[in-house]
């Protein structure tokens, strides 16, 4: 996966293991922090902002591998199209940090390589 070196894959895989814990890719999200937390108390809503909770050292990594992965043409257009949307650069590189870590969650339940995604004849 672009991004992701060696003691980065290392540290993913101490802090997740073979990704059985978690059912969905969305537990694996919120057990990082990267998932959106809704700011509430009574009634009001104040919308949406990162955990500050979570496994902060696969958080790190997470982050950090996204930083990382900007280089690669795919994960910049997503980065760029998240800019477009008025998000602050730690924003977007949050929402593609919850892209990779759904994408690292399909490759260990699936128990497969990553694939760089071919693009579609329209």
């Amino acid at each position: 996966m672009p991004g992701i070196g060696v003691r980065t894959a290392a540290r993913i895989l101490i802090e997740v293991g073979d990704g059985s814990a978690f059912p969905s890719a969305a537990h694996l999200a919120a057990y990082a922090g990267i998932a959106p937390v809704t700011r509430k108390s009574g009634s009001s809503i104040r919308g949406e902002h990162p955990a500050r909770s979570g496994n902060k050292k696969l958080k790190r990594a997470l982050f950090l591998s996204a930083f990382a992965a900007l280089h690669d043409p795919t994960s910049r257009a997503y980065y760029d199209k998240k800019r477009d949307e008025k998000k602050k650069h730690n924003a977007a590189l949050i929402c593609l940090a919850r892209r990779r870590c759904d994408v690292l969650y399909a490759m260990l339940k699936n128990k497969e390589l990553y694939r760089n995604p071919t693009p579609s004849a329209a």
